[in-house]
């Protein structure tokens, strides 16, 4: 079963064939429940490298804090 953690930066391709970077923040509730927020940035990348490297110079994003859908 899985731990229910989630990575904090999600890189996912576009219909258009641009890479987005989403951040997510976890939260919980007074039971103990994950509330994931979201929010999507506006940037447009070339590359999934290139959108790492804007989360690790923006956001101070570390290895194996990535995920992809």
């Amino acid at each position: 079963m899985a731990d229910g953690t989630v990575r904090p930066f999600l890189i996912n391709k576009d219909v258009d064939g641009n890479f987005r970077l989403t951040l997510r923040t976890t939260r919980y509730n007074s039971q103990g429940y994950p509330l994931v927020d979201i929010a999507l940035q506006d940037q447009l990348f070339k590359t999934s490298a290139a959108a790492k490297a804007f989360a690790r110079d923006n956001f101070r994003a570390q290895p194996g804090e990535y995920a992809t859908k």
